[in-house]
């Protein structure tokens, strides 16, 4: 005859001892946790990710910031006492519009800065998070949790702020622009100011080339931008060392095409090249330049020799602007 055991011997007998549950708590928080980590690493840390940030920050810091406000015209007295559309920029008070494209430029040197120490902090926290996954000892990985959990939020609010940071911003503005002589008593309209970017001229270096005595250059911007429609400004100088007794000379001129010839150039000479967007009154900071380097051939024949084929060889963009 089977003997039936009491009801609370069954019951000791088929739950796990209280150390073995304790351990299975332990583990399942230690994969919970590491798995929360391991996802914001593959996510907002994500080194593909963090990579376009350095890309477009590097983009930001060649860029041209312009000062912009709205609106654009008001109506205001003229010297007959009747009210006239006129255009801010003609009647802003100098003094004031100085001020505030200062402003505008310290707060990009400022933004400019925090981007590259957010990138900075995201980049060194990435790197730490990285280690700490690796921990396979479950006791030292929860003992360092609270402390790992707390740079986790600090690094997503990070990369929050760094995204929220890569576009200009709205400039807060006390001063007031138009001056009363204008406004003719009348109270300052609401003016909002802020900043915009255009990306800078980067130059062809296939399409640019110089041959004898004449180059041809070429540069576009990543934006899809009217050229045309742009004015830039282009520096030519012939570039010298201690070995030559000559002057080195340079000049700067204007160009309305993307496209330009330059000729006069001496042949066997190294010419230095640089591209800039022309000045506005608008424009409150730029920082970078691109710049090429060519030399010219000594003698026509070595044309020839690199285009064994005389109709093959390079010749001026006939929409090229000529100098």
């Amino acid at each position: 005859m089977a003997k039936v055991l009491p009801e609370t011997e069954t019951t000791l007998d088929s739950t796990p001892p209280r150390e073995e549950q304790d351990d299975n708590t332990t583990m399942n928080q230690y994969l919970r946790n590491k798995k929360l980590v391991l996802d914001f690493l593959h996510s907002d840390l994500n080194s593909h990710l963090l990579q376009y940030h350095q890309n477009k920050v590097h983009l930001l810091k060649k860029c041209y910031f312009y000062l912009k406000f709205e609106p654009s015209h008001v109506c205001v007295r003229d010297q007959n006492n009747m009210m006239i559309f006129a255009d801010i920029l003609q009647i802003a008070n100098p003094c004031q519009l100085q001020k505030i494209k200062k402003m505008g430029k310290k707060q990009t040197e400022i933004q400019l800065a925090l981007l590259t120490e957010l990138l900075e902090e995201l980049e060194q926290g990435r790197e730490e998070l990285s280690h700490y996954v690796q921990i396979c000892d479950v006791e030292a990985f929860l003992s360092q949790w609270d402390l790992n959990i707390k740079k986790v939020l600090k690094l997503s609010m990070f990369f929050k702020k760094l995204v929220s940071l890569e576009e200009p911003r709205r400039l807060h503005v006390k001063h007031s622009l138009v001056s009363q002589i204008h406004l003719g008593g009348a109270l300052h309209p609401p003016i909002t100011f802020s900043l915009y970017m255009k990306k800078p001229p980067i130059f062809d270096r296939i399409e640019s080339f110089a041959c004898q005595t004449w180059a041809q250059l070429k540069w576009s911007t990543e934006s899809q931008e009217e050229l045309h429609l742009e004015r830039w400004q282009l520096e030519i100088k012939l570039v010298t060392d201690d070995s030559q007794t000559e002057p080195g000379h340079a000049h700067t001129q204007e160009v309305i095409s993307n496209v330009c010839v330059i000729n006069h150039l001496l042949p066997g000479r190294l010419y230095e090249f640089k591209v800039r967007r022309s000045y506005t009154p608008m424009l409150v900071y730029s920082q970078w330049h691109d710049c090429i380097i060519l030399k010219t051939k000594t003698h026509p024949a070595e044309d020839a020799k690199e285009a064994p084929n005389l109709s093959l060889m390079r010749q001026p963009d006939e929409a090229a602007q000529q100098f």
